[in-house]
């Protein structure tokens, strides 16, 4: 029986604070996970089903289909158990594969001991059974085997995605400081878009939140914009069935009559930059882009849509007071000329935040990187009063 048609445990990986947020898109696939923890989901299905997962997912990281799982206490228990494993109905004689790891045990001071350690008991396994070895090393465009060991618990995967789902394929030029698109997608599903109602994107940097955007109201997916993933190298892949899922990504596009996404910069370049990436993921048309400071950003008067800012942090010494303008200037706006609107700030400056001078109806915790994050929300009703707000 081919190893795509088995049933195992599935951990789908995100980053941290994104899993409430890959849950939902889990759940939409017709998925009921088995488990929901800070940094990912787990639960059963097929390697097909990882294909689904693969091409569906917005919020998500890695799919990893596990193989096997034992106890390990150390490098030589690990070989042992991992030579009499039957990897020649994973991986073919004459492919490539690549070895990821997360360890944690007190036998091991050097992942790359345990990485070497995996990869010598499935080379030796060829040469046992084959006579022949496929070829490995640090390249993530094949077949990758992923260990986990933590203690005296070890679980190997084959990790089904390949490079990291966290980038959706479009954004060939990143522009400074750029959101990941995984987190600008799942801060879209945490907030209260419609999806048919204005979204506007004042300071747009290199445009991935209105291209979130645009690819979440059109129901465009991430599959749509990659075509190499680590199933497509395992043994017994079924290329009908792949092109049979791609073909259902193409065919859920829709159109939203009169949709308005604008997108503006005071940066030239960063307009550029944005256009590019926008005609890259195929929705460059539905994106009004414009260069001006934010305060000029034209607001439709329709109302009941959302206006984003992600502005900068300030990182370094001196950028901080230099920012408390612009985030007084940032609420003065949203107050003034947002009125009917929902508005959000992404930051990952609290302080900076208390500059708003707006009082949010919601504090969503995220992470960028290492920084601790907040995605706060304000109802822009008429007459908003400006308040001190401990943040």
């Amino acid at each position: 029986m081919s190893i795509f048609s088995s049933s195992s445990r599935i951990i789908v990986t995100c980053s941290n604070r994104l899993s409430p947020y890959l849950e939902m898109e889990v759940r939409e696939l017709g998925f009921t996970p088995v488990r929901v923890f800070k940094t990912g989901v787990e639960l059963n299905g097929t390697l097909k089903d990882c294909i689904r997962l693969n091409l569906n997912l917005r919020c998500a990281s890695q799919v990893l289909f596990s193989l096997l799982e034992f106890r390990s206490e150390n490098a030589d228990a690990l070989y042992k158990e991992l030579i009499e494993y039957p990897w020649e109905n994973i991986l073919a004689k004459d492919s490539y594969f690549s070895i990821s790891s997360n360890v944690d045990n007190d036998t091991i001071n050097n992942t790359l001991f345990a990485n070497v350690k995996v990869k010598d008991a499935i080379v030796d396994r060829f040469r046992n059974k084959t006579g022949e070895r496929p070829d490995s090393g640090p390249e993530i465009n094949h077949t990758i085997i992923h260990l986990y060991w933590k203690e005296s618990l070890a679980e190997i995967f084959i990790d089904t995605s390949g490079e990291t789902l966290s980038k959706h394929g479009y954004r060939k030029i990143p522009g400074k400081a750029p959101m990941l698109e995984s987190l600008a997608a799942a801060t879209l599903l945490a907030g209260k878009w419609d999806r048919k109602s204005p979204f506007i994107n004042p300071m747009c940097g290199s445009g991935t939140l209105a291209i979130e955007a645009a690819l979440l109201a059109t129901k465009r997916k991430p599959g749509l914009y990659r075509m190499n993933y680590g199933f497509m190298h395992v043994v017994g892949y079924d290329e009908n069935f792949y092109q049979e899922e791609y073909k259902k990504l193409e065919q859920a596009v829709v159109e939203i009559p009169g949709l308005k996404i604008i997108a503006t910069d005071i940066s030239e370049d960063a307009i550029h930059i944005s256009k590019v990436n926008a005609g890259i993921a195929g929705v460059e048309e539905l994106i009004e882009f414009a260069v001006c400071d934010f305060e000029q950003t034209q607001i439709p008067e329709e109302g009941g849509g959302v206006v984003y800012f992600n502005p900068e942090y300030g990182d370094r010494m001196g950028e901080e007071s230099e920012l408390e303008a612009t985030y007084r200037r940032m609420g003065d706006f949203m107050k003034k000329q947002c009125k009917g609107y929902t508005g959000y700030i992404f930051t990952g400056n609290l302080e900076l935040g208390k500059k708003i001078g707006l009082k949010p109806s919601r504090r969503i915790e995220f992470y960028t990187s290492k920084i601790d994050c907040r995605l706060f929300e304000y109802e822009l009703y008429s007459g908003t009063k400006r308040t001190d707000i401990a943040l």
